[in-house]
């Protein structure tokens, strides 16, 4: 049994990160022949006296017949009250390569900090206990860390090639929180949640004290702040089963990711994040044609959409005599809705050349669908509320609703009409 060390209080600057800022070194392929474990994959757990066993010894067998490197597997125990910590015992005395660490203190997070920071080999891994994700994915998750092709690698059930079996309650809120990410914090990667994780150790090092969250947002602020930094991110399509006897609270868990997306936002827009401690020579963040920041891009968005919105209500005021409120709303947002996404294609999100943009017109369009209904909406409630409303109610409704109608097209142009035009990932497979 290691013991594990104190992991650094939650909001409190380490070292590393108020150190000055040093790229990191090129990546650089593992050597062929290597002593020491080169793959160390933490299974964290809490109370898993059930399924911690069997999860372990065919992880074992797994890693024994496929792995050509030396692995250790560490059984991370994160305050269990059951018998866990006996059978973690055992399985390290049992099973060559195989360790366990004991935390007195809760917390996913918390767990792969600890295991994570105390491990010496060059790729770190972590998978669920249940294993819902096939272990056939496991070696080409770790295979671009090892040669040096990526620094994060990450499993997703969101790509085209992904096999997954699981109720419609957990798919529409694992939908649902990774289009929040997208359109928030603009993420490029599909899937920040599956329990099927690997990062390059000297990535780690510079990582894990800038990520604040112990729990489970711990995988998502790691995600989003080495995306920001322009690490590379490889994802690998999976397999994955739904474990009916997950325990997790989705309530609470949902309310501390919210929680987590809000302080993550608010440190990258006040710039306290010291990404340039992760930034390779030559890396992707040095790309002068890569779209800017969200705060940037929020900037250059209302720009384009006062003009829009200067241009729409121009129009609507020329054909309102002629054709009447509706038509003239209609034909107003169409034809503005037209020169907003070919103005914030080129200057929000740095799309350049003809490639897309047909494609790009036609989401941008759906989204003049979402305005068209929430400006027709309000005409129409004005209307039955006060029949008598003058062209200055009129055009003050209006721009109301087209605020809220704004704010909603940034968030689909982000996460839907844009999506990839931040990515910093790699994926076996096109992501959908």
């Amino acid at each position: 049994m290691r013991t594990a060390r104190r992991s650094t209080p939650i909001g409190r600057r380490t070292p590393a990160a108020s150190a000055d800022p040093v790229a990191l070194p090129r990546r650089a392929p593992l050597p062929a022949r290597h002593p020491e474990p080169v793959l160390d994959v933490v299974v964290p757990v809490h109370n898993e006296e059930t399924d911690l066993e069997p999860c372990v010894r065919r992880l074992h067998a797994h890693l024994g017949e496929t792995f050509p490197y030396p692995f250790r597997i560490t059984i991370a125990d994160n305050a269990s009250t059951d018998r866990t910590p006996r059978i973690a015992a055992r399985l390290a005395r049992e099973l060559p390569g195989t360790d366990w660490i004991r935390l007195d203190e809760k917390g996913r997070g918390r767990a792969l900090h600890t295991a994570w920071s105390q491990s010496r080999a060059p790729v770190l891994a972590y998978l669920d206990v249940d294993l819902s994700t096939d272990l056939a994915a496991l070696l080409p998750l770790v295979a671009p860390l090892i040669s040096g092709h990526s620094d994060i690698a990450i499993g997703t059930r969101l790509a085209r090639g992904s096999r997954v079996v699981r109720g419609p309650k957990r798919e529409i809120i694992s939908r649902c929180y990774n289009g929040l990410l997208r359109g928030t914090l603009a993420v490029g990667f599909s899937d920040a949640q599956c329990g099927f994780k690997a990062v390059r150790r000297d990535v780690a090092e510079r990582l894990l004290p800038l990520v604040e969250d112990r729990e489970w947002f711990f995988d998502t602020e790691m995600l989003v702040i080495a995306e920001r930094a322009g690490l590379r991110i490889h994802e690998v399509p999976v397999d994955w089963v739904d474990d009916p006897d997950s325990r997790v609270d989705i309530l609470a868990t949902a309310l501390a990711d919210l929680r987590g997306m809000a302080r993550l936002g608010r440190a990258l827009a006040g710039g306290r994040l010291p990404l340039a401690a992760l930034r390779r020579p030559g890396g992707l963040d040095e790309d002068p044609e890569l779209p800017p920041g969200l705060v940037r891009q929020l900037l250059r968005f209302a720009a384009v959409g006062v003009a829009s919105t200067l241009f729409y209500l121009l129009l609507y005021t020329a054909l309102r005599p002629a054709a009447g409120a509706q038509a003239a709303n209609a034909l107003a947002l169409l034809v503005s809705a037209v020169a907003n996404t070919a103005a914030n294609r080129r200057l929000t999100f740095g799309v350049r050349g003809r490639g897309g943009v047909l494609r790009h017109q036609l989401k941008g369009l759906a989204a003049f669908l979402v305005g068209l209904a929430l400006t027709s909406g309000s005409l129409a409630v004005l209307h039955r509320t006060a029949p008598g409303a003058g062209p200055r109610v009129e055009l003050l409704t209006l721009i109301l609703a087209n605020l809220t109608a704004t704010l909603l097209r940034f968030l689909l142009l982000r996460a839907w009409v844009f999506p990839g035009h931040r990515s910093r990932r790699t994926t076996g497979s096109s992501a959908s």
